[in-house]
């Protein structure tokens, strides 16, 4: 094992080795043609039925679904009553949409820096930056790991805000034996190819409450007040958008959720080997699961120790000449976002709709223009955009443990090796 493959020695993993997701079988073939074949391709019985099995699954009273979780996500705006001018807060390091979703109403982000342990918001760091403009907090799951939602609800509860559950990648997690789904006012859900429940593409919106729902819908379907399956005006009575999904994809999403389960249980099983396989490594940061938390390891995130390492350069060269190297053994390791939210083009030039909007907004009472986008407020969120790569496809069904095991062979044969690697010479 000496040799690094990247150097010309033998992989640890051979090419084909690890399966693809989702594994597609008999009840996904059988789903999804009969849907073909029932003549309903818009919004039909399928989409009904994924709705009612996916609240069932959450544990909600209503599930809406949608084309997307970024949809989803701005339904969960909407039905917060958030608009022109309010601000929100948000963690400053996640998928784009998780803030992208404020301005799509024409409300104003804040970001919040992280906590390197978890990758999840800095809770400690939330109150400083709440306004009079302040009407929620978007709590993102990330990569499988809740936040902490009890420090989350004393916040929200002290200063009367709405608590959002961005849960895109938080399928299956849990807090303290709370599903994910159930943590906030609302939440969102994708069901995109890379996500541990699949339907190609779509999302879901859920919530206990009648009057978010309500809302929600409404915003969901060209601002009408009764849904496709119901007897429609086709009026618009409210500002809506067309954020429907179809029958097909809600076919496979509903085979896909009957297999959910064993789909759980592999990513938990797999976890425990590569996290044991890990366990020790000089020079690398495994990701953690909090006691009381239920990680669904969607994304499998390791960072690099530069101290560990000996590494005094840029962090990002160290990082990914180690990354190359895994890949190089066979490890489908990957960046998964070079850029911390902040540092993006869309909210640095504050100009999200022309005319300064939504930080000029005249609704935003002045505190708009306040906000202010500077990277070097959000140090933990850089060092760990700088430092870290993760994976997804390696722990999930179809592989197995052995898999894991390999995965974790290849890391020791890299870390074990990095004087090989010339980039850190």
């Amino acid at each position: 094992m000496a040799k690094l493959a990247i150097n010309g020695g033998t992989p640890v993993i051979k090419q084909g080795t690890i399966k693809a997701w989702p594994p597609v079988d008999e009840i996904d073939h059988k789903m999804v043609l009969a849907a073909l074949d029932g003549g309903s391709h818009a919004f039909g019985p399928d989409c009904k039925a994924f709705q009612e099995e996916f609240a069932a699954y959450t544990g909600n009273k209503y599930a809406i679904f949608t084309n997307s979780g970024t949809a989803a996500l701005h339904m969960c705006v909407v039905a917060s009553g958030i608009s022109a001018g309010d601000q929100v807060i948000v963690t400053s390091y996640s998928w784009s949409s998780s803030a992208t979703c404020i301005l799509h109403h024409n409300a104003i982000p804040v970001f919040v820096d992280i906590d390197y342990a978890t990758m999840n918001m800095d809770v400690n760091k939330i109150e400083a930056l709440i306004t009079p403009k302040t009407k929620a907090i978007i709590a993102v799951n990330l990569h499988g790991l809740t936040c902490d939602f009890d420090a989350l609800r004393k916040i929200a509860t002290k200063y009367n805000l709405k608590l959002i559950e961005d849960s895109c990648q938080g399928h299956g997690a849990k807090f303290h034996g709370v599903n994910t789904g159930k943590l906030g006012d609302c939440a969102a859900f994708s069901f995109n190819q890379n996500k541990c429940l699949c339907s190609g593409e779509g999302g879901m919106f859920v919530t206990d409450n009648e009057e978010m729902y309500k809302k929600a819908l409404q915003l969901w379907s060209f601002g009408e007040t009764a849904t496709p399956l119901e007897s429609r005006d086709y009026h618009s009575y409210a500002l809506g958008w067309m954020y429907r999904g179809n029958n097909l994809t809600a076919a496979f999403g509903r085979a896909q959720l009957s297999k959910m389960g064993r789909y759980f249980e592999t990513l938990q099983q797999n976890a425990a080997v590569l996290s044991a396989k890990l366990a020790g490594i000089k020079g690398n940061i495994a990701p953690i699961q909090p006691e009381g938390y239920l990680h669904n390891w969607y994304n499998y995130t390791n960072r690099v120790d530069m101290a560990a390492i000996g590494w005094t350069g840029k962090p990002a060269i160290a990082r990914d000449a180690i990354m190359k190297a895994l890949q190089a053994e066979g490890v489908p390791v990957g960046i998964w976002q070079r850029f911390i939210l902040p540092n993006m083009t869309v909210f640095k030039a504050k100009n999200a709709y022309g005319g300064g909007c939504p930080w000029s907004c005249p609704f935003a009472n002045g505190f708009g223009e306040k906000v202010v986008y500077d990277p070097a407020a959000f140090p933990v969120a850089q060092k760990h955009c700088d430092t870290h790569f993760g994976m997804t496809v390696p722990l999930r069904a179809p592989n197995g443990p052995e898999i894991a095991e390999m995965v974790g062979d290849a890391f020791q044969k890299v870390y074990d090796n990095l004087s090989e690697l010339k980039e850190l010479n």
